[in-house]
Formats: structure tokens, C-alpha cells, sequence
């Protein structure tokens, strides 16, 4: 049974504000390869700051973060430094507002909460926590919206992708040690987001990035779940802000910093589980000295940060959908307390969802069931985190059909909460090619295919030729299929639950390489 504050606290789902904090409909754009490097979206970059033009990310090619930093170990913290610096900075804040967005997803690697960091057996640089704060003093400034998303797991959660931060298929994170170090950099981003003024246009923190979709691999990840949402309420509640109703307990409501709060709160065992108390008490030495590098006040004095903690309101918490996984995986529904969001990740670019031409696929788009599948489950309401304009006949995609394809993509994935395009820009050189029409928003929207106004649409009525039409479809069946790609990319893993009773009974699961 839950602790019984936990226990009553559920009963709010139901009323809660499901995305406070967020817009009501959500447009955005990813900062992929800013704090998370993937060096398929700046390859001429990356060669430049001592990486290598990888096929694939594994073996001894230099295609992740922490194999740049393992190389160069003396220098790596500059050459990191000059990135985050100049891959985004004001000017791209500018260029988001201006484009009409109002919601940014920033990947986040566990290692920018640098405590946590083995430095004996993992390489990552440092000061990523400084350039976050002061990306995060921007997109506040410019009224946008942030998703914390915890893209890079500790111990590796996928195998062999860039994302990951490590390339191997030593897969580590579904282990009591790496969720008790996922969940202390929980604890961590959650007080700074309520903490630090930079912070403050964070809304919401996404648990995991991709999980491996075979549940059967994911051991553990169901308690995960509920632990990831029980520590960011225990951290809010030490801080006195909503979802909890009625007083503060009385050993925290006298504490006068946050250290001295988050200590007295891991003693709560009637409140809280034993791995929450835990991660409570572990956290407090690491949140004090990411404090100190930030520079943040943290007293609770009358008048201080106690009288602004209590104008704060819940931060969303985001997983992955329900959908996502298969073999039996555990609800994220079932972890909610208070605000809650859920996210899927869309991309036609490799095959087996639909023939490869134009017509096939806006008749698939156009007819797609996801959102609709998903929220029967419990996963509403429901944000297509990640979705691009990549086709596999990218070649011969006409402009006319970009447009087309972008109203289509739009009008599908903005039935419920909203979407994200994967990425807000693309390096434009000559090993990117033609990507950047792709997988670039900006250069989507100079291109035409998006419209100066997100809501909007170059042909509002695009899919009105396709509904309910029979489609022809490239032949596949139920599970697994592997495709893969020719350029330097990472796995992402892509699950497609789409037509149930349009495509037959079964959903389809796609286990791609793609250029994300």
C-alpha cells in the first residue's frame, strides 16, 4: 500500500490542472545536440571539436560525448564550453519566439548533475549545469515554456545510441543503482526548478527518454515510475508547494534552508517509501553542492524563499506513453500524482508503416489512430514529443508534398496536447546534405513548409482527400522489425500503435535506425 500522504494525494489526479504549467496546446521544437551531443546534426562541428564522421556510434570510433571525453579528458570541458555556447544562445531564442512557439523539450544527460558522475569509469564534461541556467534565463525572459526531458540515463538505458551518451550495448540503467542515481538527479532538477529563478519557465521533467520498448528488458522500470513522481512530490511538498492540501509537517515547516529540509523530510518513513527516503537523504549533499556552483539561495527564512515557493505551482510530470513498450509493460497512469503528460515519438522515415510515396503516406497520416488508441489506455492527455518531415523518399519529396506533409503531420499529432518538432535546427554543411529540410524547423519554416503561425496550416483542409481511405501498405507483420540506414545516426526506438481496426488487430512495433 502507498504511504498514506501518497495514498490521499492520488485522489487529486483526478482534479488536478492535467498540464499547469504548461500551454494549453503545446507548439515546440527539441534543443537536440545541445546538452546531449548527437553528432549526426553537426558532423562538421564535431569532427572540428575532435570526433569522427561515424557510421555507427560503437567500437572505437569517437561518436559520443563519452568517448570525446575519454579521448580528451584535459581539454574536453573547453571544447564542450564553446559548443554550448554557440549551438544556442540568444539569437536561437529569438528565432523560436519569432517562429510562434511556445514550448521547448530540452535532453539533459545525467552527468550535468556532476556529483553524480563516476570520474574513475565514466566520461562526461563538465559545467553543462551552468550553460542550462543560463539557457533557461533566456527562454524565461522570452515566455517559453521548458520540458526537462532526462535523456541520457546513468549506466545507459538504450543500446548503442548517440542520445545515450555512451555507445555500447552494455545496457545498465534498469538496475537499483542507476534508478536510485536517475532518481536523485529527479530530486536535484526538481528544486532547482522551483529553487533557482532561472528555472522558471519549467514546467514539467520527463522521466526517461526511449526506454528499450520489450518491457521484458526494462526490469523494474513499472516502481521506477512511481518513485520518479513520488520524489519530485516529496521534494514539492518539502517545499511547501502544491498538489499537498492542508499543512506542511511540522518538522519541515521549521527548517530554515532547503538541506536542512530535504534531510528532515528523508526521516518521514509514514509519508514516504523507504527507496523515496533514501534518495531524499542521498540528494541532500548533491543538491548542496550544485547549489553552491549556481549560486542559488536556499534559505527558508520568513520573508525569503518561503513567501515565493508558495506562489509556485506542481511541475508536470511526463513518461513516455503506455504505448511505448510491449510485452505486459507497466501503466505510467498508475504512478500519477497531481499533473501528469504523456509523450510518443512518430517517424515515417523507414519503412513498414506505409508504400514509399506521397500518397500512401498522407493516407496513413491522415487516418492515424495513435492518439486516439493511446488515451483508451490512460495515457491522455497525450504530446508527440518527437516527429520530423524525413520521408524514404526523401530525394524525391517535391516542395508542394513538404507542405503537405507538414499540414498532415500537424493536424494528427495536434488533436491532444500538442507536438514538438525534432530539431529546432540542423548544422548546414556538406556532410548534412539535405537534412536540414527534414529535421530542421527553422529551415522547414524559411522553406514555407511550416506557417508563420504553428496553429496554422498552408491547407487546413489536406487531409480531407484521404480519410477513411483503403490504403496500400508495404507488407508486415506484428513484433519487431529491424531497418537500418547508411548514414551516422543513433537507434531510436519508435513505437507505431497506429489503425487498430483500420490495419487489423495487431499493433505494429518498428525498431528503427534513424536520424534522431
Amino acid at each position: 500500500m502507498a504511504p498514506t500522504l501518497f495514498y490521499y494525494l492520488s485522489f487529486l489526479t483526478a482534479i488536478a490542472l492535467v498540464n499547469a504549467g504548461l500551454p494549453s496546446k503545446i507548439y515546440g521544437v527539441n534543443l537536440g545536440s545541445w546538452l546531449v551531443m548527437e553528432s549526426w546534426i553537426l558532423p562538421d562541428e564535431w569532427v572540428r571539436m575532435g570526433g569522427d564522421n561515424c557510421q555507427n556510434c560503437s567500437g572505437t570510433c569517437i561518436g559520443s560525448e563519452f568517448a570525446l571525453a575519454q579521448k580528451y579528458p584535459e581539454t574536453v570541458d573547453q571544447i564542450f564550453n564553446q559548443h554550448w555556447e554557440t549551438w544556442f544562445n540568444q539569437p536561437d531564442v529569438d528565432q523560436i519566439k519569432g517562429a510562434g512557439l511556445n514550448t521547448v523539450r530540452v535532453p539533459l544527460g545525467y552527468w550535468i548533475v556532476e556529483p553524480l558522475v563516476n570520474r574513475t569509469t565514466e566520461f562526461y564534461p563538465r559545467g553543462g549545469i551552468l550553460q542550462l541556467q543560463r539557457g533557461l534565463t533566456h527562454l524565461r525572459d522570452a515566455g517559453i515554456s521548458v520540458i526537462l526531458d532526462h535523456h541520457a540515463l546513468p549506466g545507459v538505458a538504450s543500446p548503442n545510441q548517440m542520445f545515450a551518451g555512451r555507445c555500447t550495448s552494455d545496457v545498465q540503467f534498469y538496475t537499483p543503482y542507476n534508478y536510485h542515481r536517475a532518481l536523485i538527479w529527479t530530486a536535484v532538477m526538481t528544486a532547482l526548478s522551483h529553487l533557482d529563478p532561472a528555472f522558471g519557465s519549467v514546467a514539467a521533467i520527463e522521466a526517461i527518454n526511449e526506454p528499450i520498448l520489450d518491457a521484458n528488458k526494462t526490469p523494474g522500470y513499472g516502481d521506477f515510475q512511481k518513485n520518479f513522481v513520488q520524489v519530485i512530490r516529496a521534494v514539492e511538498l518539502t517545499l511547501g508547494i502544491p498538489p499537498v492540501s492542508g499543512e506542511v509537517p511540522p518538522i519541515l515547516a521549521s527548517q530554515v534552508n532547503v538541506t536542512s529540509a530535504l534531510s528532515a523530510a528523508a526521516t518521514l518513513q509514514n509519508n514516504f517509501n523507504p527507496e523515496v527516503c533514501r534518495v531524499l537523504k542521498d540528494a541532500v549533499p548533491i543538491f548542496a553542492q550544485v547549489a553552491q556552483q549556481l549560486v542559488l539561495n536556499t534559505s527558508l527564512e520568513l520573508g525569503g524563499l518561503s513567501s515565493i515557493l508558495q506562489q509556485r505551482t506542481a511541475l508536470v510530470t511526463n513518461f513516455m506513453d503506455i504505448g511505448w513498450q510491449y510485452n505486459n509493460p507497466s501503466n505510467p497512469a498508475d504512478a500519477a500524482i497531481g499533473p501528469q503528460i504523456y509523450d510518443n515519438h512518430l517517424y515515417y522515415s523507414y519503412g513498414g508503416v506505409a508504400d514509399a510515396n506521397e500518397q500512401a503516406y498522407l493516407t496513413s497520416i491522415c487516418n492515424l489512430k495513435t492518439i486516439q488508441t493511446h488515451a483508451a489506455l490512460g495515457s491522455s492527455p497525450l504530446l508527440i514529443g518527437e516527429w520530423s518531415l524525413g520521408t524514404q523518399f526523401n530525394a524525391n519529396a517535391s516542395d508542394v508534398f513538404m507542405k503537405q506533409w507538414a499540414d498532415a503531420q500537424k493536424l494528427a499529432y495536434g488533436k491532444d496536447a500538442g507536438w514538438i518538432f525534432w530539431n529546432f535546427k540542423l548544422e548546414n554543411s556538406t556532410l548534412t546534405a539535405d537534412l536540414p529540410r527534414q529535421w530542421s524547423y527553422m529551415e522547414g519554416l524559411r522553406r514555407g513548409y511550416f506557417t508563420q503561425d504553428p496553429s496554422k496550416f498552408n491547407d487546413p483542409y489536406v487531409c480531407d482527400a484521404y480519410i477513411n481511405v483503403t490504403m496500400t501498405t508495404t507488407t508486415a507483420t506484428s513484433g519487431l522489425t529491424l531497418l537500418s540506414d547508411r548514414r551516422p545516426q543513433r537507434l531510436a526506438l519508435i513505437l507505431w500503435l497506429i489503425g487498430i481496426g483500420l490495419w487489423g488487430s495487431f499493433p505494429l512495433y518498428h525498431y528503427v535506425s534513424n536520424p534522431n
